[in-house]
């Protein structure tokens, strides 16, 4: 019996290794969905919204670094991929979407649901794979898996309603698609003035970055033959976690002092594998040398000294050799002694004993870290989760760490878990999610049900848009309380509704038996952790700016407090209790 486009589509991406598809069916994808429904070798992963579809299948690829694959049906359904997408874009994950479009006879007539895909696509995919043929159909399929997989890039794949059901031709054109691995080795001489610049320096300072995910180990000797201090980016907790020797923590907004003074303070700085975005805490003074893959990243937000393309195995490999042990240890040992005082400080701002009610969250990161297991996956929300978990996480040994670090979305923790959990059935997935991130994709968690899913969503139950707050106050902006406000559920009896189960937890003495229930659970499971929307977190240096722009929010709130508004007294209350408690 002779197959169709759809089924030809699906034989290929079997061929590479796919096999759960996340999705909303709709008309244009129905044969491209009877295709996988006759198979047990692939499953349709049903989602109740396509945006977390998207995320999940960044999650799936993030974690098991193989090529992940979302679907939605023509317009409005695959219009609402595109958010996740542009986060695995912007985290250089492969994931392919999947879309469908009205009949090839209707298109460029304003027909019902048409949408120039190919247009609004064309700034997150770097290949776009439009199907009007059968004969070109594995051509073009075949073209955006490989360059996904080859440049860790969203592509999309177009089909048609009336091309899907169409006989399949050109299967001679199929052939086995691998990823293939190289090395960019860079020229001698970029190695020699590296060396002389830094055997040469004093106070070395290392910005390292995900690029080094490969190379942990020889940045490592690097940094102790140097006597260096290693800064991550957020991304990078998971290569440099608190643990490990030299590290001395984060830079940028939610980042610690001694992470920010070790890039600020040293006389040259060796960028690995980084595009660090945040240029108010980057110095532009101090020599540097940035090394990373991508040409273009060189010079892109500090000037440099010495720029080497090359990826960084290959370079340490040849620099290594040629560094001299310096025996100066004087910079590291301050910043290391700083790092481990401000961990201790973070250790009692996260103490059970500061039993102030609404809860402190960090008590909850603080207790995940303790108990969570040492290959866990987490997936962390963007805004004051986030902050919470750079704090009070240590992503050691197997960990892995997840979210939307450059593309900044909201809505992507409970869905990316959900993909993290398919492609690890056996490792434990955390979930850390604001309420307001939370309730924009909590849909989803009838999905965990449906399918099983035994992930651990913690959720910080503060009512409020925290990061959003502090983001008004730098900007010297009086909080907007009522734009802020969450209205929220009992998250705990929402999680039983679903078929799920969880629990509500308001006394600090009762988080410890909660986390240890989330972990024993085979069903998914909510943590609704009630805690203070007054908890605060500074950046680990407060310049002019931003003192202005802070001083004069508090003395707009206080005046709007003697001028009688209750909701900004609540407020400044909640932040001076979670400040002095």
């Amino acid at each position: 019996m002779s197959k169709n486009v759809s089924e030809q589509l699906l034989d290929i991406l079997q061929s590479v290794g796919v096999d759960k598809i996340y999705g909303v069916t709709g008309d244009a994808l129905n044969f491209f969905v009877k295709a996988i429904e006759g198979r047990d070798t692939v499953d349709w992963i049903g989602m109740k919204h396509e945006g977390n579809a998207s995320f999940a299948a960044f999650g799936h690829s993030q974690t098991s670094n193989n090529l992940a694959v979302c679907a939605g049906t023509v317009g409005p359904g695959a219009l609402h991929l595109i958010n996740g997408l542009y986060n695995a874009k912007k985290e250089r994950t492969p994931v392919i979407a999947i879309t469908g479009q009205i009949d090839q006879k209707q298109q460029g007539t304003n027909f019902f649901q048409e949408v120039d895909l190919k247009k609004v696509f064309d700034d997150v995919c770097d290949y776009q794979a439009v199907i009007e043929t059968p004969e070109q159909a594995p051509m073009v399929v075949q073209r955006a898996i490989k360059i996904a997989m080859a440049n860790n890039a969203v592509c999309r794949i177009e089909l048609a309603a009336n091309v899907a059901e169409m006989k399949a031709a050109n299967e001679e054109f199929i052939h086995p698609i691998k990823k293939y691995s190289s090395r960019l080795i860079p020229d001698e001489n970029s190695i020699i003035e590296a060396a002389k610049l830094l055997n040469g320096a004093t106070k070395v300072g290392i910005l390292a970055g995900d690029g080094c995910r490969e190379s942990r180990a020889a940045v490592l000797e690097l940094a102790k033959k140097l006597q260096a201090p290693i800064t991550h980016s957020l991304r990078a907790s998971d290569i440099f976690d608190h643990d490990t020797d030299n590290v001395v923590g984060l830079t940028g907004l939610i980042g610690n002092p001694s992470g920010y003074n070790a890039v600020m303070k040293c006389d040259l700085l060796l960028m690995l594998g980084t595009d660090f975005p945040y240029i108010d805490f980057l110095p532009h003074q101090t020599k540097t040398i940035q090394v990373d893959i991508r040409q273009e990243n060189i010079g892109n937000r500090t000037s440099v000294s010495l720029g080497v393309w090359s990826d960084i195995s290959s370079f340490l490999e040849l620099l290594n050799p040629r560094i001299e042990q310096k025996s100066d240890s004087d910079f590291l040992d301050k910043l290391r002694g700083n790092f481990k005082d401000w961990r201790a400080n973070m250790k009692e701002q996260a103490s059970p004993t500061r039993d102030h009610e609404p809860l402190h969250p960090q008590i909850f990161a603080d207790l995940v870290n303790e108990h969570a297991a040492n290959d866990a996956i987490f997936t962390v929300e963007t805004g004051t989760s986030a902050i919470w978990a750079a704090h009070h996480m240590s992503f050691h040994n197997q960990r892995r760490l997840t979210g939307s670090f450059n593309h900044g979305s909201m809505a992507v923790g409970l869905p990316s878990a959900i993909g993290a959990q398919f492609a690890n059935k056996n490792k434990e997935i955390w979930a850390f999610c604001g309420d307001g991130a939370f309730n924009m994709s909590m849909q989803d968690f009838i999905t965990a049900v449906k399918y099983e899913l035994p992930i651990k969503v913690l959720v910080f139950n503060n009512s409020e848009l925290s990061f959003v707050k502090l983001e008004m106050e730098e900007a010297g902006l009086a909080a907007s309380l009522d734009a802020l406000h969450e209205t929220n559920v009992n998250f705990a009896e929402y999680a039983k509704l679903c078929g799920g189960d969880g629990v509500r937890v308001e006394h600090a003495e009762d988080i410890d038996a909660a986390i240890m229930q989330a972990k024993a659970s085979k069903k998914p499971f909510i943590i609704d952790a009630v805690v203070s929307s007054g908890a605060l977190s500074l950046p680990p240096h407060i310049g002019l700016k931003e003192a202005i722009g802070f001083g004069t929010s508090k003395v707009k709130e206080v005046g709007q407090v003697i001028s009688g508004d209750k909701g900004q007294w609540d407020n400044l209350k909640k932040e001076l209790y979670s400040y002095f408690d």
